[in-house]
């Protein structure tokens, strides 16, 4: 969150004339005795520093193509940037921009909008957010984009993960997954699953499960780490 800066400022009086020169001497020296410097304020600490992450999911998709999604984020005060690549489309990558903010205390909401670009593969420019509704031990997680295709505008779709945990300890989650993607083929437009992750200090480890009841599920392991 921005600071903002605040500065101190002094007044010299003019001393009047009259009285003797002893007690103007006094007066004199107790109003140059008051150093300028300390007077100021103590520098504010400015705007927060860069923070950054960067994370990397393993699909495993039977019958097709396995593949990894790393995606890499900046953030320093509101702005937020992010660059993905295998998500939208295989060989494809995406750069986005984002505001920031957040509200709440014991139920707390973060939201990021965004605006992102698409290049490779599929191509093209998508609005998007992240967003994350936290109260005590439970956490609702989700990211969406809607990709308008500049080739084939029949190609255009709507991507999402979502995710809701509980966390009965600290660094361990656990709880349910959906997501909407067309890197690959499914029998199911919007695919379900179970979650489970594991953090320790700025490394978290993720594994999921789609579809668990179908014959062939997909398993998506991740490594995320943030600074």
């Amino acid at each position: 969150m921005k600071r903002t800066r605040s500065a101190a400022c002094f007044a010299l009086g003019l001393v009047v004339a009259g009285g003797d020169a002893m007690a103007q001497a006094a007066t004199n020296a107790a109003l140059f005795s008051s150093n300028p410097e300390s007077s100021a304020a103590t520098p504010a600490t400015g705007e927060k520093d860069w923070s950054f992450s960067v994370s990397m999911y393993g699909y495993f998709v039977p019958d097709s193509r396995d593949y990894v999604q790393p995606t890499m984020t900046a953030d320093r005060g509101r702005l937020h940037l992010e660059a993905r690549y295998n998500y939208e489309d295989v060989d494809t990558g995406s750069v986005w921009i984002g505001y920031n903010f957040s509200v709440g205390d014991t139920l707390s909401l973060e939201f990021t909008p965004m605006l992102g670009s698409v290049f490779g593969s599929t191509s093209g420019f998508a609005p998007g957010y992240e967003a994350t509704l936290s109260w005590s031990q439970l956490e609702l997680y989700t990211e969406g984009e809607y990709v308008f295709d500049s080739v084939e505008s029949s190609d255009s779709f709507f991507y999402t993960w979502s995710e809701f945990t509980f966390a009965p300890v600290s660094g361990f989650r656990i709880g349910m997954v959906v997501q909407r993607t067309a890197l690959y083929q499914s029998d199911f437009s919007v695919q379900r699953g179970l979650l489970a992750a594991f953090s320790h200090n700025a490394l978290e480890l993720t594994a999921c499960i789609f579809n668990p009841d179908a014959n062939q599920p997909v398993a998506v392991l991740g490594v995320g780490w943030s600074f």
